[in-house]
């Protein structure tokens, strides 16, 4: 069988520039030499999301407003117990009386009338001590106050479990920032050094005169972008690696993160209507609306006309002393009283304050009935959101695997062809820039996968440690 001289010539250059490449020819000139950044210690994300529980600033926020509320049951409490109150006073006064025609009898004395009275002390020391005992029995305004004030603390601890249910997203979405941004530092660094290779070999190719000076211009231009995005992503893996230290309170060195595997794909996932019911049922932020708008209405019944009417127990023992000298010499008075009974309030005029605070609650009752319907709508929309990002993302990452391994086959034959010279270099680098790109989607799509799956969890109110030990399960040895 005949060759053609074209064809043996492509052999014998791919034949020496193969031998050059075994000789490990020395770089472009001032190239630097891609430094593999030195692996830190890979840590969970339960241990992380457990550090930030003690570190997190704004958690530390959310415990001290959490403690802070839960004295107010205890207010609410005793708006209801008998209040005891202890009075007393001193001071100067000055007290005249006079009685005419009043009627005076006595034992031996007989019966005198049209007798007259007079005391006087001009200038003299007064004291007065009360003890008074007040049992509310009728008091709407008082009831109404009582449920704002439980509302409170409802609205204190549903806050408190939505910042942790957050702190658990957020510590997630960190940490898998990280994970991506060593990964994409890990095939930066990959490709840069194939990058490198077909550069000293396209310089190598040409100093045979087997390829055009184009060649070595189209593979150093690319090089120069490769070396950039490979710093760029040096800095994103320190900023990221940073923010998640600052939140956990770990080491910065000592953090790395785990990429999914994908496994999680073959857990059962909700139907749509049963997601939406459970973030119905489950969601803090709706959760909080709820409460809100129970505490406007109870706010708006506080100011009714009918719940200024109160009756209460009133109970009272006093005791009154005035002694001095007034005009008919040194005098003394005493006086004592003790009584029990109802107390009957019903307010008559107030100016209208009482209606115009009612109008006000009322409105604001209004605009907590909305503000619910607004987040109940944002809250189905998130749940759809999640729900079909979970719902495909399985089938996406076959996707993408297939596209990884179909890059993978490209950049190979790209660069037999290259050594045969059916290829360009500018074919082969775009080949190596596909491939890198698969990479990177492919990790992203199990990220995704993995973050749609407890952001559908945090939405029903049901994100816990459980949910994070799973992503640990699946979590990918390391590199």
């Amino acid at each position: 069988m005949m060759r053609s001289p074209r064809w043996t010539h492509a052999v014998a250059l791919a034949l020496a520039c193969q031998a050059v490449v075994v000789r490990a020819a020395p770089e472009a000139p001032n190239a630097p030499v891609p430094q593999v950044v030195p692996l830190a210690s890979a840590v969970g994300l339960v241990d992380i999301w457990q550090a930030a529980m003690r570190h997190d600033k704004t958690l530390a926020v959310a415990d001290a407003a959490h403690a802070a509320a839960q004295p107010r049951r205890d207010q609410a409490a005793a708006l209801w117990r008998p209040q005891l109150a202890l009075t007393t006073s001193v001071g100067i006064a000055a007290s005249n009386t006079g009685t005419q025609g009043a009627q005076f009898s006595a034992p031996g004395f007989g019966t005198s009338r049209d007798v007259a009275f007079a005391t006087s002390v001009n200038s003299g020391l007064a004291g007065r001590a009360a003890l008074t005992l007040v049992q509310p029995l009728v008091n709407p305004a008082r009831r109404a106050q009582q449920m704002q004030i439980g509302l409170g603390v409802d609205i204190a601890d549903a806050q408190w479990q939505a910042d942790q249910q957050a702190l658990m997203l957020r510590t997630a979405e960190r940490y898998f920032d990280l994970a991506l941004a060593e990964e994409a530092l890990r095939v930066q660094q990959r490709q840069l050094l194939a990058v490198q290779r077909a550069s000293t070999e396209a310089q190598d190719r040409f100093t045979l005169g087997a390829v055009a000076v184009t060649d070595t211009y189209e593979a150093q231009a690319r090089l120069g972008g490769v070396r950039a995005q490979h710093m760029a992503a040096g800095v994103d893996l320190r900023l990221k690696r940073q923010w998640l230290a600052d939140s956990s309170g770990l080491a910065a060195d000592d953090l790395q993160a785990r990429l999914p595997l994908g496994q999680m794909r073959a857990l059962p996932a909700p139907t749509l209507d049963a997601a939406l019911a459970e973030a119905e049922a489950g969601n803090p932020g709706l959760r909080l609306r709820r409460l809100a708008l129970d505490m406007a209405q109870h706010d708006a019944a506080r100011h009714a006309r009918r719940a200024a009417i109160t009756v209460d127990v009133v109970a009272q023992l006093a005791q009154e002393r005035l002694s001095g000298q007034g005009d008919f010499g040194n005098a003394s008075n005493r006086a004592g009283n003790r009584s029990i009974g109802l107390q009957l309030t019903v307010p008559l005029l107030d100016g209208g304050a009482r209606d115009a605070r009612q109008r006000e609650a009322q409105r604001q009752a209004e605009q907590a009935a909305a503000d619910l319907d607004n987040s109940r709508e944002q809250v189905a929309q998130q749940v759809r959101a999640a729900w079909l990002g979970l719902s495909v993302g399985g089938e996406r990452l076959t996707a993408l695997a297939q596209a990884l391994q179909a890059a993978q086959s490209r950049r190979d034959a790209t660069a037999l062809g290259r050594e045969v010279g059916h290829r360009t270099t500018l074919d082969l680098l775009n080949a190596e820039n596909d491939h890198a790109g698969a990479q990177l989607a492919l990790a992203q799509a199990r990220v995704g996968l993995v973050m749609a799956r407890l952001q559908l969890a945090a939405l029903a109110g049901a994100l816990d440690a459980q949910a994070l030990r799973a992503v640990d399960l699946d979590a990918a040895p390391l590199p």
